[in-house]
């Protein structure tokens, strides 16, 4: 497959990281040579030094048959032009970052569409949706819901409360067990793992269940003490603290922190006041996050632009005793230590765009992958074609290519967990979990 990336910023770059796995044509273009360099001697791919908006260099790129164009430059306008561009030139498919909430209205697909414009990306918009749904369990991690939920994967850090810690695998997950534990992220290593491997605490550990279960798993893993979240503190005022405030449960209030008094009135005027308050003040100054009721607040959410702040508000609102904390990590440098440090959920929206666009790019009968950077592993939805390798026999005798593990499928829209007898049929839509393991070599068990 032929991809051309325009703009070597985190988005791109990230982009890049991840394509390059599947050892796909890519080409890189940017207005700086600096940053290309920097890509270029960790990837195998083509970069171009020249601005996407020119058509002679789209040209050289080979947009004429891409199969698949990606604007994510910081300049909106850049992104539609050079998508509309790439598009008149034969590019297959056009993926545009854009900044403007207004823009991707589904109202206007069609208007955009007929444009040549197949996709935007709105990355503010799919991190507040990762917000809320961290915000829902106060004691997961990461939550992901497969087939609008007839599996669900939790991402949960082990204390000291878990009753299945230091016990092998082959004796807590047998076919009866209601979870399917598909991978355990420890220190810096993802173990995929098998019968002889144990729990242990501090472990971050991927459960795959079915909805009703959820309540159980809470209990073994200990977490029935914490308490749900009601009350949230957003530590700053910018897109991304928006979007979460404006798609918040019903049941939830928040207060927003914002440091520019103009700024304030922007958002006032973009919320329900009714649920959301908004205080112009310094998230950092502590007599103001103590006067605003922190104490009393079950999950505190930074958003600032600064990685460093973020983490260190976090950890301060740990200490006084916030249990659930949010920290929007941009710099990825910073992600491992920010989950060293145990602050909470990392949310970095530039690496769940990437993750979304990543999925554009595999075959159609593969959706809903998600790019999960703390366990530097995927997660993805295939479905199961008619005579397809992984209907023809059962799961222990497949041979899936090592780093791979089944999580379970949905069948006429119910959720089941594998274990290693289960025979997957025609269908089926099948949840795979892989950790250094190219896309294309699983697609070729379900095609």
């Amino acid at each position: 497959m032929k991809i051309i990336i325009a703009g070597a910023y985190t988005i791109g770059t990230y982009l890049a990281m991840l394509l390059s796995r599947n050892n796909e044509d890519i080409v890189l273009i940017d207005q700086d040579q600096e940053r290309l360099d920097d890509i270029s001697s960790d990837y195998d791919l083509m970069t171009i030094h020249a601005s996407p908006s020119s058509i002679k260099t789209l040209s050289d790129a080979g947009a004429a048959s891409a199969d698949l164009y990606i604007a994510v430059t910081p300049d909106e306008n850049l992104n539609l032009t050079s998508s509309m561009f790439a598009k008149a030139l034969g590019a297959k498919k056009t993926v545009a970052k854009v900044n403007n909430y207004e823009l991707i209205n589904p109202e206007l697909e069609s208007f955009f569409h007929n444009l040549g414009i197949d996709s935007l990306i709105y990355p503010e918009k799919l991190a507040a949706r990762d917000i809320i749904n961290g915000l829902k369990m106060s004691w997961v991690r990461q939550r992901w819901d497969v087939h609008n939920g007839a599996l669900v994967m939790l991402g949960i850090k082990l204390r000291e409360t878990c009753e299945i810690l230091n016990e092998p695998l082959k004796d807590l997950c047998k076919p009866e067990t209601p979870y399917h534990i598909v991978a355990i992220k420890r220190g810096d290593e993802t173990i995929i793992p098998r019968g002889d491997d144990e729990l242990k605490i501090y472990d971050m550990v991927y459960f795959m269940t079915t909805r009703n279960y959820i309540p159980y798993i809470r209990k073994i893993v200990g977490k029935e003490h914490y308490v749900d979240v009601k009350n949230v503190m957003i530590m700053g005022g910018g897109r991304t603290a928006i979007r979460a405030a404006k798609t918040l449960p019903d049941y939830m209030n928040a207060k927003i922190i914002e440091i520019d008094e103009k700024r304030c009135e922007y958002i006032n005027e973009m919320v329900d006041t009714d649920r959301v308050m908004v205080i112009n003040g310094d998230g950092r100054n502590l007599p103001l996050l103590l006067e605003e009721g922190v104490r009393n607040t079950q999950a505190f959410v930074a958003l600032t632009g600064n990685a460093e702040t973020n983490i260190l508000a976090c950890l301060t609102a740990k200490r006084l005793g916030v249990r659930k904390t949010i920290a929007m990590v941009e710099n990825l440098d910073y992600a491992s230590m920010a989950e060293s440090l145990d602050i909470g959920t990392i949310i970095n929206k530039k690496a769940i765009a990437a993750s979304d666009i990543y999925q554009m790019m595999l075959d159609a009968d593969v959706a809903n992958t998600r790019f999960l950077m703390t366990a530097n592993a995927d997660v993805a939805e295939f479905t199961a074609m008619e005579g397809s390798k992984v209907t023809k026999k059962k799961v222990y005798e497949l041979d899936l290519p090592h780093g791979t593990t089944i999580g379970g499928l949905v069948r006429q829209g119910e959720g089941q967990l594998v274990s290693g007898n289960s025979q997957i049929q025609a269908g089926d839509i099948v949840v795979v979990f892989c950790h250094n393991v190219n896309m294309n070599r699983l697609e070729k068990f379900f095609n």
